[in-house]
């Protein structure tokens, strides 16, 4: 089924072509880690994705054990212009999932290369293979009695070195502006290693603790790129604090964003607020919660008028908006810190401040998700949320422009976007992240029941016409799911694209054969550039 408005990259190669590059990969990796019937890749397309669309599908999946075995697969590929699609858990859903930006390629997954390398508590940081998930370095740390904590994402089952490569939001202090990783092994073009910052030097300590290096740091160069295969990653980790103080702040009116967001940048910059706090909407909240049927029995095809969603906050006991963070440190300071922030938020007429006061050993305990993500703990809870609308069978993809972290700025574009999105006849959801003291990712969500292919159409098309919109207002993404990555690289067109025009020269020095993940982000190689 071909859809206009999808895109269906293909990758042109001789079946004959591919039958030996499997061979040779079942040769090098073993039968097992060779996944090529349909049964056995059905886990690895876009899990939201209606089972009649045939775009996003591999080839096959290989699932590599070591280093030296994805160097083999590197070169296999190479040699038969095979493109290869790497990810870690693939369990990225709202973006794509395990899928592939070209279908008819190999995806490289990584579940099988999970070793936890290096654990180190007095230096706070770990060495993990691609595919550690969150939760087994948090069982670890917990097993080996370690005081330690992992900034962890709102769902804790993928992988640490996927979400890093990507972007991905963790809330504790180490996880803001997405600077967790430090040091990174890569698989290159033509199958050699690379070692990244301080571990170009063959015995240097500092691999894992050192950002930078000698010349151009090339971490960054490796997110959200095609330029190799990460095979190993450091990441820093928390000591255990003394003291959580988890912090809720719910406001009343829909304008009390604009001073909710002031007084938390004031607290971001004088340091009194650290790691990633987040501003939730009702609507996202109540989709953590349930489906839409069990707090509206409205037109489904309609929006939830502002007067339902009064009375949603009302019994949920939340407000219009809803802040969670966390404070960490020593007692008396956690103590101080708290009386600050309750004093700032309370001067928003109405506004209500609770603190929920715990140890990172409670936090297990915590009922609450969003406290328990932000003690350290993974969870699974909120990994519903995509039922809003289709329940068991429901999807959910975000856009997320990056704005500035003031008041009037984020007020308005939520205004646009959530008038954006009611004009579609859709439920608009946000959750305001708060990666840094001096921006924002707003990151707002279209669900769907993926078994109505008019629903689900309409929401990839008003995703596409929105990354388009939000363009023209000078608001880019700060990531993008598969099926509209050139749009949103479209966006950034200063100069005639001169970002993109130097990221393909890259593009083509580092990878000559063109197979690490075309497309990705909108980056092709030169044979199959636009």
């Amino acid at each position: 089924m071909t859809l206009e408005f999808l895109p269906d990259d293909v990758a042109q190669i001789p079946a004959d072509t591919f039958a030996a590059a499997l061979a040779e990969l079942a040769d090098a990796l073993g039968a097992d880690a060779v996944l090529a019937e349909p049964a056995e890749k059905s886990e690895f397309r876009d899990p939201f994705q209606p089972e009649q669309w045939q775009a996003f599908w591999p080839g096959a999946v290989v699932q590599p054990t070591t280093t030296e075995q994805v160097q083999d697969v590197v070169r296999i590929a190479a040699k038969h212009g095979i493109p290869l699609w790497s990810q870690g858990q693939g369990r990225n859903n709202g973006y794509g999932g395990a899928a592939p930006r070209v279908s008819g390629g190999i995806t490289v997954n990584f579940r099988r290369m999970n070793r936890i390398l290096e654990l180190d508590e007095e230096m706070g940081y770990a060495l993990l293979e691609p595919g550690v998930s969150f939760e087994q370095l948090y069982e670890e740390i917990q097993a080996r009695g370690l005081k330690l904590m992992v900034s962890v994402p709102d769902l804790g089952w993928g992988s640490l070195a996927g979400n890093s490569l990507e972007h991905g939001m963790t809330y504790l202090p180490n996880g803001k502006d997405f600077m967790a990783a430090c040091g990174m092994e890569v698989v290159t073009g033509d199958g050699s290693l690379l070692r990244t910052n301080m571990g170009a030097m063959e015995g240097n300590e500092t691999w894992n603790l050192y950002r930078r290096s000698l010349g151009p740091s090339l971490d960054q160069l490796f997110m959200q790129s095609n330029f190799g295969i990460v095979t190993k990653i450091g990441i820093w980790l928390s000591p255990a604090y003394e003291t959580i103080q988890m912090v809720d702040v719910d406001v009343y009116r829909e304008d009390d964003l604009a001073p909710m967001v002031d007084i938390l940048r004031r607290l971001r910059l004088d340091g009194t607020v650290d790691g990633v706090p987040c501003i939730l909407n009702t609507l996202l909240l109540a989709s953590t919660m349930g489906q839409r049927s069990q707090f509206y029995d409205g037109d489904s095809s309609q929006p939830i008028p502002d007067e339902a969603i009064d009375e949603i906050a009302r019994k949920l006991d939340l407000g219009r908006w809803h802040l969670r963070l966390a404070l960490y440190g020593d007692g008396p300071v956690v103590d101080h810190n708290f009386a600050k922030v309750q004093s700032a938020f309370e001067a928003i007429p109405g506004a209500r401040v609770t603190g929920t006061r715990t140890t990172p050993a409670e936090g297990p305990d915590l009922p609450n998700p969003s406290h328990r993500v932000y003690a350290g703990v993974p969870n699974l809870d909120w990994k519903d949320m995509g039922g809003w609308y289709g329940g068991t069978r429901g999807g959910h993809m975000s856009f997320a422009p990056v704005a500035p972290l003031k008041g009037e700025k984020v007020l308005a574009l939520h205004r646009w976007m959530r008038a954006f999105f009611e004009a579609a006849g859709l439920d608009y959801t946000a959750d305001i992240i708060v990666g840094n003291a001096r921006s924002v990712c707003h990151v707002t969500g279209v669900t769907f029941d993926y078994d109505d292919l008019d629903a689900t159409e309409k929401a990839y098309r008003t995703l596409q016409d929105l990354v388009r919109e939000a363009g023209k207002l000078g608001y880019g993404e700060y990531r993008a799911h598969l099926h509209y990555m050139d749009l949103a690289q479209e966006q950034y067109a200063f100069g005639d694209h001169a970002y993109l025009r130097f990221v393909e020269k890259i593009k083509d020095a580092v990878d000559p054969a063109g197979i690490f993940s075309p497309g990705k982000q909108g980056i092709w190689p030169r044979a199959l550039r636009p």
